[in-house]
């Protein structure tokens, strides 16, 4: 299927059955919109993370994200820039919760024992590649499992 813009044909997205790419985080994600599709100024994907797994620590050096969770529950970490990693708290997280990640906020998360965390995630201005995600040393939910 294809949606018309003007003079130009951009294919729907749709979420592939396995993972595009693993994240730097540890977790799956499918391309749903973004340059290919005709976006210009944000992308959206899917994002899956396994029941009991917890990512590894990042931060984005310049998108800024807006998460919102379809399935699964667990929590989230994040941590704003010039406050002290050890002194924010990781909130829970489940369907219908929606959050913002900032540009340079260093943030983890983790999925509960009950099945996958999955959330659709939009990004603003559209991902740039790979180089964007930077681990971090500290992540408040402790130790990646991925």
């Amino acid at each position: 299927m294809s949606a018309i813009s003007g003079n130009l044909v951009h294919p729907i997205g749709h979420s592939s059955p396995t993972p595009d790419v693993v994240a730097p985080d540890g977790s799956e994600v499918r391309y749903l919109v973004g340059v290919e599709n005709g976006a210009t100024k944000s992308s959206v994907v899917e994002v899956t993370l396994a029941t009991g797994e917890v990512t590894r620590p990042v931060k984005h050096n310049t998108v800024e994200e807006i998460w919102y969770v379809l399935e699964g529950s667990g929590k989230v970490w994040r941590c704003p820039m010039g406050v002290a990693p050890e002194s924010v708290v990781a909130v829970p997280v489940s369907p219908g919760d929606a959050l913002a990640i900032p540009v340079g906020w260093s943030f983890q998360f983790s999925a509960d024992t009950g099945g996958s965390l999955k959330f659709i995630c939009h990004t603003t201005p559209p991902w740039p590649g790979g180089d964007e995600a930077v681990i971090v040393e500290y992540g408040g939910l402790g130790s990646a499992t991925v």
